[in-house]
């Protein structure tokens, strides 16, 4: 494993004992129903049990906590489809701290309710995340505050890497994980720990086929600017930044990008909310759909899918339900 990554799994370690008053560890639950589905072990890492109801809140809190004084006295100002901007505005208010959180035009209204909840400043810009972001990151230049990155921060990496520091010490064989991306900062992050722990441990990045930037730039060897279409994975949606650490962790860390489409995500979704009774985002469910998508490789195998959110609009979970 690389330096870098080795770097982000020590300074995971330090995350986890900086952010743990306000980040709480979360269940890793044996699913019956998937590991019968593929003949393995099959372990469920609840995120969407974290408060504000997604992983969001590691990096966010690591971050702002690794500022200083000056810095927090100044605020910050964040980009957000929802879960990113819940999470800074949640680590704000716990550390006393004020900020603008920007989001896409088209970011669902649970989200945007849940932002304000947690005292953040809601501005919309942008359609796609890449543009929300440049638009916040020139409001914060130009008023002299903080960008907290979604994915393109170290410490916001090292506060994600914390999910897999509980993850090794709940389940010391995990052999496979199966991680949703969009900027690439939850697989960037755990995957440095977990393959800090077993350096054979296959590591699946899970994306939509409506918006699979990191997988398609990683296949080209380059950070490429593609469009994105509608999907229910919103949190891993849009572009990334040109220069995004996570692009050259995730060349490094993941071992096989696997793609899945709209009805695959719906229908991972309908399962695993019928068989766990637990209410997920699409972004937990192109994980879960990827799963179901490898499940003939998977026999025997220890394996952790992570449910990185469970922030879905009442509209959006209606439609999953009823399906087509």
């Amino acid at each position: 494993m690389g330096e870098s990554t080795q770097e982000f799994s020590r300074a995971s370690a330090i995350a986890a004992d900086r952010i743990a008053g306000v980040v709480c560890e979360t269940p890793l639950i044996r699913s019956s129903a998937f590991s019968e589905a593929t003949e393995a072990d099959v372990y469920l890492k609840l995120e969407n049990r974290q408060h504000t109801g997604s992983f969001k809140l590691r990096g966010a809190t690591n971050c702002l906590m690794s500022l200083s004084e000056k810095q927090r006295a100044t605020g910050c100002v964040a980009a957000s489809s929802g879960n990113h901007g819940a999470a800074v505005a949640y680590a704000m208010r716990e550390l006393g701290m004020s900020g603008v959180i920007f989001v896409p035009e088209q970011t669902s209204t649970a989200k945007v309710d849940a932002i304000r909840s947690y005292g953040g400043e809601v501005r919309f810009f942008g359609t796609d995340g890449l543009d929300t972001e440049q638009e916040a990151r020139a409001y914060a230049a130009e008023h002299s505050m903080y960008y907290v990155s979604p994915y393109n921060d170290a410490a916001v990496i090292a506060g994600q890497g914390t999910c897999g520091i509980e993850i090794a010490k709940q389940l010391p064989d995990v052999d496979a994980a199966f991680i949703a991306v969009g900027g690439g900062g939850l697989i960037s992050g755990v995957g440095s720990v977990l393959k800090q722990y077993n350096p054979d441990l296959a590591l699946f990045g899970c994306q939509p086929e409506a918006s699979a930037v990191m997988a398609k730039s990683a296949a080209a060897g380059e950070l490429l600017d593609l469009p994105s279409e509608a999907t229910l994975s919103d949190g891993t949606a849009g572009g990334i930044e040109p220069d995004a650490i996570t692009f050259a962790l995730c060349r490094e860390l993941v071992d096989e990008f696997v793609l899945v489409g709209e009805v695959e995500i719906a229908d991972a979704m309908r399962r695993y909310m019928a068989v766990e009774d637990d209410r997920i985002e699409g972004a937990a469910g192109v994980a879960i759909a990827a799963l179901l998508a490898r499940t003939s490789e998977m026999k025997g195998r220890q394996i952790v899918v992570i449910i990185c959110g469970g922030n879905i609009s009442e509209a959006t979970l209606t439609k999953v339900i009823e399906g087509p």
